[in-house]
């Protein structure tokens, strides 16, 4: 029934097997399965030696790891309560009513997975936090139903941190759902080998982040250019066209650290390498914009077309996304697409070849890696296959793995703080350097509000390394006044992001300029800081030059989430747990320790109300008035100003002293 076995608690009985293992500081790992358990080690690092404690009794067990204690009963129950004693969560009971209990596993006739279900109680009045990235108005996910998958735009990252007092990681990479009841927490992948999760508690969700992310790793540290303003459109099209931009940049004397080539700068998707026609110089491109202090991104899609000259090496070496059923065909953009592998060791060392003789050797540092959910035609996980298995039980797994092909190779070639930008990620993306965007969103107020959420959302599930597209990427057009309204309020949230970025698809349309390669694909209308009339470009460039002062304070905040896993931003509650309010603004957040930021997020706005929290002094940026915290304000919004406060008097360059 009990025993111990390699510093773990077994519990065995009948056909199933459970294994209660310390895994990190006031931390437990547990595994579930029927007759063999599998060693996976998906986002969680390997664990280093514990001194927990271990009591096996006659009716149950316990082990206890620094805060965390988990106790399983003759029967199979398991408990878990923090050093207090206070029962954080618990399984279901096995009873005639729920005759499942809290692990259910069912077979799949004549196959070796199951499918899974984990059922917790919990404090129907506990608060829920971190999840990833949904594109829905909820910070508190309490009472939501949420995808174990990913979309465009969608980022299933399943840690969630609890008001009362614990985390949680659903350690398994396969689709599924979580439904976050009042009644019942509850898990489950259809298709699966195995039941795998990891919980720690703490007595501050600070204590709780950085124990997940010594769990599961942190970003490496962000480099100097990571942090200034990064300027992208739909679509450069020519070497000459993003030249001149730059060059313009330059001339007006703003500051700009990286310039971006978006897709299709290649000839047929898969051959990943510049179109000589619309890109003849690279390198005297990457030189030039070096010697203008700017740094050169360039779009990597994982898209294998059927005309590319690497397509038929690639399908003979397995390198390639399988179709159990139907066609070859995973995506239809611009012609027929086969996916690259990442989950293939061999087609991860095989793409980066080709990255680094066509992009790396010519000077390039960092790359987008879009389309990285994989995007899909069509998302039936039960069709696709990669090499570690079916999508339906490892495909959250994709975007860890594109993000490690680069990573790699770049460490390889003795590059240190790497970042690359990436369209989705899994829990333990972080620590290959992944700067995840919010996906090809809408150009509204609407879908502004919902990222301010969607940051803070990913910054509790461990990923503090989060951008959006400033001004968001489907529609808007320059000369509408209401666009340039919404995009100004963007822009200066932006500004207080952890990457300052801005890109989007713009209207009207760009006709395509050629009739093969790269110039079968249309463009955007333009999208600088220019673009937008003489007041929005005021007020832009007074937020550039906000950030560029604000490099050393975002320099500590890249260090922090470096060294601890600290996310640069994140919700109030995270610096002041202690006031109860704080736990229920969904709207505002720090920009680490010192900076208050609340974004105007409605069309026509010229005031906000804002709650300070309590324990600290206030200073408004702008006029210098000082607010006791404690209390909500109405705060005066014209249109060039964010509401934006510092705490305690701290000395930070937001204004210019005229």
């Amino acid at each position: 029934m009990f025993r111990i076995e390699k510093g773990r608690l077994v519990w065995e009985y009948d056909h199933e097997l459970v294994w209660i293992e310390p895994w990190g500081a006031n931390a437990l790992r547990v595994r579930a399965a029927c007759s063999e358990m599998r060693e996976e080690d998906w986002a969680l690092l390997p664990a280093a030696e514990s001194n927990a404690a271990t009591v096996i009794e006659t009716e149950k067990a316990t082990i206890t790891n620094g805060k965390i204690k988990a106790e399983i009963t003759k029967q199979g129950q398991l408990f878990f309560y923090n050093q207090h004693g206070k029962r954080l969560l618990n399984e279901t009971q096995h009873t005639y009513q729920l005759k499942y209990g809290g692990r259910e596993f069912k077979a799949h006739p004549g196959g070796s997975d199951y499918s899974i279900r984990l059922r917790l109680e919990s404090d129907s009045q506990e608060k829920l936090f971190g999840m990833g990235q949904y594109q829905h108005p909820f910070l508190n996910l309490k009472g939501c139903s949420l995808e174990l998958t990913h979309r465009n735009s969608q980022v299933s990252v399943p840690f969630v941190l609890s008001s009362a007092g614990y985390g949680f990681l659903w350690h398994n990479p396969a689709v599924g759902q979580v439904h976050f009841s009042l009644n019942v927490t509850e898990w489950s992948a259809p298709s699966t080998k195995q039941l795998d999760y990891w919980i720690t508690a703490g007595d501050t969700p600070a204590e709780i982040e950085e124990a997940y992310a010594d769990a599961t790793g942190k970003v490496p540290m962000m480099p100097e250019y990571g942090m200034g303003f990064w300027q992208c459109k739909l679509r450069y099209r020519t070497q000459e066209e993003l030249l001149t931009v730059a060059r313009e940049y330059k001339r007006r004397q703003l500051p700009i650290d990286v310039i971006v080539i978006d897709f299709f700068h290649w000839t047929n998707q898969g051959d990943w390498q510049f179109d000589p026609e619309y890109w003849p110089d690279p390198e005297g491109m990457v030189r030039e914009l070096k010697e203008m202090g700017i740094e050169l991104m360039v779009s990597v899609w994982p898209t294998v077309q059927t005309e590319s000259k690497h397509y038929a090496e690639m399908l003979a070496k397995g390198y390639l996304l399988r179709s159990d059923r139907g066609v070859r065909t995973q995506f239809q953009f611009l012609g027929q697409n086969a996916i690259f592998d990442a989950t293939h060791p061999e087609a991860r060392r095989y793409l980066w070849e080709l990255i680094k003789r066509n992009y790396y050797d010519k000077g390039i540092r960092v790359f987008w890696l879009d389309e990285a959910e994989p995007e899909l035609s069509v998302y039936d996980h039960d069709i696709y296959r990669y090499h570690l298995g079916s999508s339906q039980q490892i495909g959250n797994l994709y975007p860890v793995k594109y993000s490690q092909t680069f990573f790699d190779g770049m460490a390889a070639e003795g590059q240190e703080n790497i970042i690359n930008l990436v369209r989705c990620a899994w829990a333990g993306s972080q620590r290959y350097g992944a700067l995840v965007w919010s996906g090809d969103i809408h150009s509204s107020f609407e879908t502004l509000a919902i990222q301010v959420k969607a940051g803070l959302s990913m910054a509790i599930a461990g990923i503090p390394w989060w951008t959006t597209d400033i001004g968001g990427f489907h529609g808007g057009n320059p000369n509408d006044p209401a666009f340039r309204e919404c995009i100004v309020r963007w822009f200066q949230y932006g500004a207080f992001c952890p990457v300052f970025r801005l890109h989007g698809d713009r209207m009207p349309f760009v006709p395509p300029t050629g009739t093969s390669g790269g110039g079968v694909c249309g463009s955007g209308s333009d999208n600088e800081v220019w673009s937008y009339g003489d007041e929005a470009y005021a007020i832009f460039s007074d937020y550039m030059l906000m950030r560029e002062r604000l490099k050393p304070y975002i320099a500590d905040l890249m260090r922090e989430a470096h060294v601890k896993g600290t996310p640069p931003m994140r919700p109030l509650f995270y610096d002041f747990p202690q006031d109860t309010v704080a736990w229920e603004v969904d709207d505002q957040y720090m920009f680490g320790p010192d900076l208050l930021v609340a974004p105007v997020v409605n069309g026509g706005q010229r005031s906000r109300s804002v709650y300070l929290p309590a324990g600290a002094e206030w200073t408004h940026a702008f006029s210098g008035a000082v607010v006791t915290g404690g209390q909500w304000i109405s705060v005066d919004a014209p249109l060039e100003q964010i509401p934006l406060f510092v705490r305690n008097g701290a000395q930070l360059p937001l204004v210019m002293v005229k």
